[in-house]
């Protein structure tokens, strides 16, 4: 086994020690920053360039991954023609899923969104970004091993996109029509990688709304314990 090798990271000055009242102080203007983010579903076409996407998406690949195998590949879609492909194999899917796939708790649980089979935001917004997990991969491209803990992984680097995108100022939709299979196919990406998520990224029409039900969020008392 080849000799594992370590830089110190007060070399590599990326740490920045802050004192107690400056971490807090820095803590609560991000949460007073991360809590105005909401998901819209009613997008303007305004333009949003790409060189923002592409600053966002290097943020997210810098996200923690098993083995640092960075198990994620990101599709950036913003030709109309293939978001107008996209949107009709995406409502097909869904109008199985809202005609029957679906369990009636399922529904259940999505009447207070408002959600359906309509997916015209697919179409509008000036961005689509399809996230794929990858079963294989490894350290470098090219490389063919197992990839470990692929789920936690890609899911911590949609979290660094999410947020990302919100802090250059755009509003974002996570979409997992089920399944996602086509994606496969309009992107050209192989069948070692599953279809994670779709994110719908752009600025919100004047027309959005978010539904009371979304504005319920848990208090941190109910979502954290100090022991």
């Amino acid at each position: 086994m080849a000799e594992t090798k370590f830089t110190p990271l007060s070399e590599l000055k990326d740490f920045i020690d802050r004192d107690g009242e400056e971490m807090t102080a820095r803590a609560a203007a991000f949460f007073d920053d991360i809590k105005r983010r909401h998901t819209v579903r009613d997008f303007t076409d305004e333009p949003v360039p790409l060189e923002v996407i592409e600053h966002c998406i290097s943020a997210a690949g810098r996200a923690p991954s098993g083995a640092n195998h960075q198990p994620w590949h990101f599709c950036v879609v913003g030709d109309p023609a293939l978001k107008k492909e996209i949107r009709l194999a995406a409502e097909e899917e869904e109008r199985a899923f809202y005609g029957g796939r679906a369990s009636e708790e399922w529904l259940d649980a999505l009447e207070p969104i408002g959600t359906d089979d309509k997916k015209p935001f697919l179409e509008t917004a000036p961005w689509l970004i399809a996230i794929f997990a990858q079963r294989r991969g490894g350290i470098e491209t090219g490389m063919d091993k197992k990839n470990y803990y692929i789920n936690e992984s890609v899911g911590i680097a949609c979290g660094f996109l999410i947020a990302a995108l919100h802090h250059a100022g755009l509003a974002t939709l996570t979409h997992t029509p089920k399944p996602m299979t086509f994606l496969n196919e309009k992107l050209k990406r192989p069948a070692t990688e599953k279809p994670f998520l779709l994110l719908i990224v752009g600025k919100p029409s004047g027309e959005a709304q978010i539904p009371n039900h979304a504005l319920i969020k848990k208090p941190l008392s109910d979502i954290s314990t100090v022991f």
